[in-house]
C-alpha cells in the first residue's frame, strides 16, 4: 500500500486483523515520510493499537511528537451507530485543517470500519459519507486506507461499500462512482455495470447523488467505465429523468453509444471515447484529481 498521493481514498477488504496492520503499517508510514500527520483508527484500547504499528520506523518518537495518533472505534462511535454522513466530512475536514496549521503536509488515516457497515442502515449512511468524503478528498490534502473485513461483512457488503471509492484492491466491486475531481462532471464512474451489479449500481447513485449542472445535463467522466449493460443505461436514464435532466458520459465506452441507439434513449448522449489505462488496483487517473 505504498506510493499513494495526499488525495488517495482507498477501499482495502482484508481477511485477516495482521493483513490490516501490515497494509496500514505501509499507508501510514509513506505518510510520515510525506511530512503528513497520520491517525489509526482500529477495535481495541488504544494503548494496544499504538503497540501494533511498532514495525513502523519511527513510529514512538511520532507518537510523542504528535505526528501520529490512535484511536479506538469503541471510543469514537456508539455500538452499532449509524454515522451522520455530512457530520463525519465536517470532522475529518477539522483534523486536516489542525494538521495543517501544526504545520503538517496534510492528514492521512487508515481505519477498520467493519463494525460501521454490519446492518443496512449502517451500509446507506457510510456509503453517501464515503461519497461525500471523497469529493472533499479531491481538493483537501486527506488520504484514506477505509479497510473491511470481508470474512466478517461477506462479499455483498463489501462490493456496496467498495463501489464508492475510487481505489480497490482487486475483485472488491465490479464498478465504483466516485468524485473524480474532472471539471464539468458531476461524478466519476469506472469499471462494468452488468446485469449481476445493476440492482447495486441503482443503490450507488442514489449514494452518491449527483446532480445535472445548469444545463439540466448530468455529465459523469465515464473513461474508466469499460462496460454498462442496457439495463445499467436504463436506470442512469431514469435517474436523471427523476432529477429533471439528461445523461452524458463523456468518454464512455462505445458499446453504450451503440446501445443508446438500439434503446432510442433520447435522453442519455455518449461523448467521444478516449480510454485510459487500468491496473490492477483499480486506481482513478491523477487528472481526476484537482491537485
Amino acid at each position: 500500500m505504498r506510493g499513494l498521493g495526499v488525495h488517495d481514498h482507498v477501499c482495502w477488504c482484508f481477511d485477516t486483523r495482521a493483513e490490516f496492520r501490515a497494509r496500514a503499517a505501509e499507508f501510514l508510514a509513506d505518510g510520515l515520510r510525506a511530512g503528513q500527520r497520520v491517525l489509526y483508527i482500529a477495535g481495541g484500547e488504544p494503548g494496544a493499537l499504538a503497540a501494533e504499528l511498532r514495525q513502523v520506523r519511527g513510529w514512538d518518537d511520532a507518537l510523542t511528537s504528535g505526528a501520529a495518533g490512535v484511536a479506538s472505534v469503541e471510543g469514537t462511535y456508539t455500538a452499532r451507530a449509524v454515522v451522520d454522513p455530512a457530520q463525519q466530512v465536517v470532522t475529518y475536514a477539522q483534523l486536516t485543517e489542525q494538521a495543517l496549521a501544526e504545520g503538517f503536509r496534510g492528514l492521512r488515516l487508515a481505519a477498520d470500519a467493519t463494525s460501521l457497515v454490519r446492518t443496512a442502515d449502517q451500509v446507506e449512511a457510510f456509503a453517501r459519507y464515503e461519497h461525500l468524503v471523497d469529493s472533499y478528498m479531491a481538493s483537501a490534502p486527506l488520504s484514506a486506507l477505509c479497510a473491511y473485513d470481508r470474512t466478517e461483512l461477506g462479499q455483498a457488503r463489501i462490493e456496496q461499500i467498495a463501489c464508492m471509492h475510487p481505489i480497490a484492491n482487486s475483485g472488491a466491486a465490479a464498478f465504483r462512482v466516485h468524485a473524480g475531481g474532472r471539471p464539468g462532471c458531476a461524478a466519476t464512474v469506472s469499471g462494468n455495470v452488468d446485469a449481476a451489479s445493476v440492482k447495486l449500481w441503482t443503490h450507488a447513485l442514489r449514494w452518491a447523488r449527483p446532480r445535472p449542472d445548469s444545463d439540466d445535463r448530468l455529465v459523469l467522466d465515464a473513461a474508466g467505465l469499460e462496460f454498462i449493460s442496457h439495463r445499467g443505461l436504463l436506470e442512469l436514464a431514469e435517474y436523471a429523468r427523476q432529477r429533471g435532466g439528461s445523461v452524458v458520459l463523456h468518454d464512455g465506452p462505445s458499446s453504450a453509444a451503440r446501445l443508446t441507439e438500439v434503446l432510442g434513449l433520447s435522453g442519455v448522449r455518449v461523448d467521444p471515447v478516449r480510454r485510459r489505462p487500468r491496473d490492477g488496483l483499480r486506481r482513478a487517473p491523477d487528472s481526476e484529481r484537482t491537485r
